[in-house]
């Protein structure tokens, strides 16, 4: 799979401790078969994993069978892209590594929305402003 990242550029690796992405191999690629776009790659924070569990999406709870570990704050992981969205719009978005979210992630998510979070800094920054 040949994913690009929002940016553009090569889809950059997003996490690996723990081991993410929708195919459990660090990135967030995303492929035909992930109909849910864990697209978005997300440095978690307290406020952020609370949402979710408030929304009904407890990602801080270990899930063996589904080879998920639970989150903790600082942990980068490719979360569902409507779901950052909806943490979004109520104001507790994750900070985003452009890098690392796959273009796909466009389909929901407007460019300008992920910069507002973004936590890393392409080469060109000139992109930027």
């Amino acid at each position: 799979m040949n994913e690009r990242n929002v940016l553009g550029g090569e889809l950059e690796p997003c996490g690996t401790d723990p081991v993410t992405g929708f195919h459990r191999d660090g990135t967030c690629t995303c492929g035909p078969q992930d109909v849910g776009l864990h697209a978005v790659c997300a440095v978690m924070t307290a406020e952020f994993l609370a949402h979710q569990r408030s929304v009904g999406n407890d990602l801080t709870t270990p899930l063996p069978q589904w080879n998920f570990p639970g989150l903790h704050p600082g942990d980068r992981w490719c979360v569902v892209t409507a779901r950052w969205q909806q943490a979004y719009d109520d104001g507790v978005a994750a900070p985003v590594v452009l890098a690392a979210t796959s273009e796909r992630a466009l389909e929901l998510v407007p460019l300008e929305q992920l910069r507002e979070h973004a936590v890393d800094v392409p080469d060109d920054a000139s992109d930027l402003t």
